[in-house]
């Protein structure tokens, strides 16, 4: 039985549209961590007030973006790429979950992300990381696609 894809017989376009992805992450997490690290008082004191990261927030405050550019790099360097992919899905599926708990289950509502992501609301934001999300799966698809 033959398989059906959108980019039957073409990898020209899985490959494209797999780049595509990539680029997006790294620019994504490039930008998220840079500006974590470059504001690293006003990161520290976000973690702080959230109520799930305050024990945590002097380790986060470095991993989070430390792990951030392993990721980009490693969906720049061939060989790496799908497992940049897999690890680019979970850390944001991390930080998705993160927001569902806090607009469900927090009595306060800490600041968001800082830089130009700071500008959504916490809507915005899940809807944003959705759509990373759904990004990165359709390229491990055709990524795993032989």
């Amino acid at each position: 039985m033959e398989k059906l894809t959108a980019f039957k017989g073409n990898t020209g376009y899985k490959k494209i549209v797999v780049e595509l992805v990539c680029y997006a992450y790294f620019l994504l997490f490039l930008y998220a961590a840079s500006s974590k690290l470059l504001d690293y008082e006003k990161s520290q004191i976000q973690l702080l007030k959230s109520p799930i990261t305050t024990d945590y927030a002097s380790v986060l405050v470095w991993l989070v973006p430390v792990v951030e550019i392993v990721i980009a790099l490693m969906l720049v360097i061939r060989g790496t790429v799908l497992l940049g992919l897999y690890v680019a899905l979970a850390l944001m599926s991390a930080f998705t979950a993160y927001i569902i708990v806090i607009l469900n289950f927090s009595e306060t509502i800490p600041c968001s992300c800082g830089g130009v992501l700071e500008k959504l609301s916490w809507t915005d934001h899940l809807v944003f990381n959705l759509v990373f999300i759904s990004m990165a799966i359709v390229a491990i698809l055709l990524k795993n696609e032989k």
